[in-house]
């Protein structure tokens, strides 16, 4: 994706391009991406797709960006700085990933697609028009999707075992699934790569902050992936990463479910 000339005996940083919208509470969203690339030795770009007025309680407003100027930060950092790897999160609307898919179907780098369509607060962040969108574009391009359980399940369209899930939503086009562990009985990433089901556990902490563990998990699987580590081994670091900033999580700040701390502030 082009490469600046480095100095002598430099070794190019890993480069994270994340594809999402904006938290002005700084839990989630590209503000969460942006810390968990720098806490993956990955140097972090973003492509604001919408501006979000959020807090640990929930979004009062979003204020989505034209398709053009969505367009312009894609071109502007592919063209200049390159990219290793990227991730979408928060995409909002049918013609925003339209805006995306055209775009990487022309720079094709690995992809973590995260299908976020709830808030932690409950905020609804991706339009119902839009799902169909969504999986008929972008899981085709994605070198992997993680959907949480309550996501899994309304990709799928059932309830329904991780195994099973990952499954049902491959077979939409996806050409690996992570459910991830976060909800439900069992804490475990469940990974699907088309051939192999591998189980990885996930602690869980009862601590209330949990605004942004998504973000993380699947920014840090794009980190190891810009790294070079093979999609198991990157969804392990996901796993713990997203576990320890959540046992790190800042439960101090807000009235709602805390920041988690991906780069150990408090440690």
């Amino acid at each position: 994706m082009g490469s600046p000339a480095l100095s002598e005996g430099r070794e190019l940083v890993p480069r994270c391009l994340t594809i999402a919208g904006s938290d002005s509470g700084g839990g989630a969203g590209v503000q969460a991406d942006l810390k968990a690339f720098a806490a993956a030795g990955c140097y972090g770009m973003s492509a604001i797709v919408a501006l979000t007025a959020q807090n640990t309680i929930g979004v009062t407003a979003v204020q989505e960006a034209t398709p053009d100027f969505i367009r312009a930060q894609l071109e502007a950092v592919f063209t200049d700085l390159g990219v290793d790897a990227a991730k979408t999160g928060m995409l909002f609307s049918r013609e925003s990933i339209e805006t995306v898919a055209d775009f990487l179907e022309q720079h094709r780098v690995p992809l973590v697609v995260d299908p976020v369509m709830l808030a932690s607060s409950g905020a609804r962040l991706l339009q119902d028009d839009a799902v169909e969108t969504l999986v008929s574009r972008l899981f085709p391009l994605a070198t992997v999707v993680t959907p949480n359980l309550n996501e899994a399940e309304a990709l799928a369209g059932m309830s329904a075992s991780r195994r099973d899930l990952a499954e049902r939503i491959h077979e939409l086009g996806a050409a690996a699934v992570i459910v991830t562990g976060g909800h439900g009985a069992d804490p475990i990433d469940h990974l699907f790569d088309g051939e192999r089901h591998i189980e990885i556990p996930v602690v869980r902490y009862a601590v209330p902050a949990t605004h942004g563990a998504g973000c993380t998990h699947s920014a840090t699987l794009a980190g190891a992936l810009a790294s070079g580590q093979s999609l198991d081994m990157a969804a392990r670091e996901a796993a713990r990463a997203a576990s320890d900033a959540v046992r790190l999580g800042l439960v101090e700040l807000g009235a709602g479910e805390g920041p988690v701390d991906v780069l150990g502030l408090t440690a």
